[in-house]
């Protein structure tokens, strides 16, 4: 059997309690299948040279851990220049955060190339390698620069934008062309299938050979649509757990008189908080009946904080929270909980439980797993209900959803009110078509299918 060596900008131990979408599906496929698992060790190297690093091997039960140190000046560029400063915002359609500095592709591809000669090093002959995200577009194409024969795929978590704003980023034909390295491309949805269908036909003058098959730069790649998936059973437990009951039963006795909405995400602006908050102030306006009643519970944990757009961000969130507290907020009702940290996963389930509504309303996203693990967090006798942005990957087959549009302030505020008042009936009824189809593309479907079109794909050696 081949072993399976997984590539991302991080790597977590598998042996522990996963914080992200990313690092529970990845651990879950290493725990499967036992391989190597190889990123950024996490570590910057103040006076480091850059496109150097140290590798640094430890085991994790049946996975071997391999990362590697960044120096400053490779950090700054790679991963705070041009992945989070020109990639991250111009793939969340935000042309206007974005920031084209010549210098930052330079240490992109620099760490790129680091990232290929030390994995070149741990690889075997049939190895399969499984890339992950925008961190990584040009990897494939180091590696097959270095002599690499394995098949290698790549699945982007990230949304794919149109031709039309791919071709804002300078030297986007780079890009393109690194894509026809890898043998299989993965994306989160059929939007993302249909960009990059356009993208490459109008950009490279692709050549479509069907079956989502692409001929360009002497080389043919398949794309196709995997959307990401949580485990289902595992999220079910932790409902159950110690940890998830005492914060259910907590806030079920604190909030008794309330009706708790609820938002958990990253603070970033492609989550859609600021809309989120005038929303909400929108709804008590238009609905008087929720003042006293409802309770937006938001979490939103610390993001890229030495960035200048999220520290603007923060204050922004700040600002409008106390706002709405103060304009309808009483003595023993305050309308927003506003927290700015980190909350333990084993804890979200409680959370997602309590909640009459949840408002994953991303202006923006590949997937969102916030929506699927609210599903299965559930009581199916008494179930929330789940309001979604269109503009999510989720919204995609998350049938049974409310869709909102979060750029809409008042639809959003009907349709919130809609799930507000919505009767047990249809509840439960929208509740188990949801759980239904997280179970049939969870994530050991999402793995299984992806290293089943990978194994099936031509190899572009």
């Amino acid at each position: 059997m081949s072993r399976l060596v997984v590539v991302s900008n991080r790597v977590a131990d598998p042996r522990k309690a996963a914080a992200g979408g990313l690092a529970v599906a990845l651990g879950d496929a290493l725990h499967t299948t036992g391989g190597l698992w190889f990123g950024w060790s996490g570590h910057v190297v103040e006076g480091g040279a850059a496109g150097e690093g140290e590798l640094h091997l430890q085991q994790a039960g049946g996975v071997k851990l391999a990362t590697v140190d960044l120096s400053a000046e490779d950090h700054a560029g790679y991963y705070l220049g041009y992945s989070n400063g020109v990639l991250w915002p111009v793939f969340h359609y935000r042309l206007d955060l974005a920031r084209f500095d010549a210098d930052y592709i330079g240490a992109y591809r620099r760490v790129n190339q680091l990232f290929a000669r030390k994995l070149m090093t741990l690889l075997k002959p049939d190895d399969i390698i499984w890339v992950h995200d925008y961190h990584l577009i040009p990897l494939a194409a180091e590696l097959r620069a270095r002599g690499a024969r394995q098949r290698i795929g790549f699945f982007l978590h990230i949304p794919l934008p149109p031709q039309q704003i791919m071709t804002a980023i300078p030297q986007h034909e780079w890009l393109m062309r690194a894509m026809f390295a890898y043998d299989l491309l993965g994306f989160q949805g059929e939007a993302d299938l249909q960009n990059f269908s356009r993208y490459v036909q109008a950009e490279a003058g692709a050549e479509d050979l069907g079956d989502n098959r692409f001929r360009a730069f002497n080389s043919t790649v398949k794309a196709g649509a995997f959307p990401i998936g949580i485990d289902v059973d595992e999220f079910a437990e932790l409902t159950h757990a110690r940890e998830a009951g005492d914060m259910y039963e907590r806030m079920r006795e604190e909030y008794s008189r309330r009706k708790i909405l609820l938002g958990v995400e990253r603070l970033d602006y492609s989550k859609g908080l600021p809309q989120r908050l005038r929303t909400f102030k929108a709804l008590l306006k238009k609905y008087p009946e929720n003042l006293g009643s409802a309770t937006l519970v938001q979490i939103a944990s610390p993001s890229r904080e030495d960035m200048g757009t999220y520290s603007d961000l923060r204050q922004e969130m700040e600002s409008l929270c106390g706002a709405i507290n103060g304009d309808f907020g009483e003595l023993d009702w305050m309308p927003v909980r506003y927290i700015h940290r980190n909350v333990a996963r084993k804890r979200l389930p409680g959370l997602y439980r309590v909640a009459r509504v949840a408002l994953v309303t991303p202006l923006r996203d590949g997937m969102n797993l916030v929506a699927k693990e609210f599903i299965a967090a559930q009581d199916p006798a008494d179930p929330g209900v789940l309001v979604l942005s269109r503009f999510a990957g989720a919204a995609e087959r998350l049938e049974g959803a409310l869709l909102v549009n979060p750029y809409d302030t008042d639809g959003s505020a009907d349709t919130i009110q809609q799930a507000l008042q919505m009767q047990l009936p249809e509840r439960q009824a929208r509740h188990q078509r949801l759980l239904a189809q997280i179970r049939t593309q969870d994530v050991h479907w999402w793995r299984h299918s992806f290293l089943q079109a990978l194994a099936e794909a031509p190899v572009n050696a």
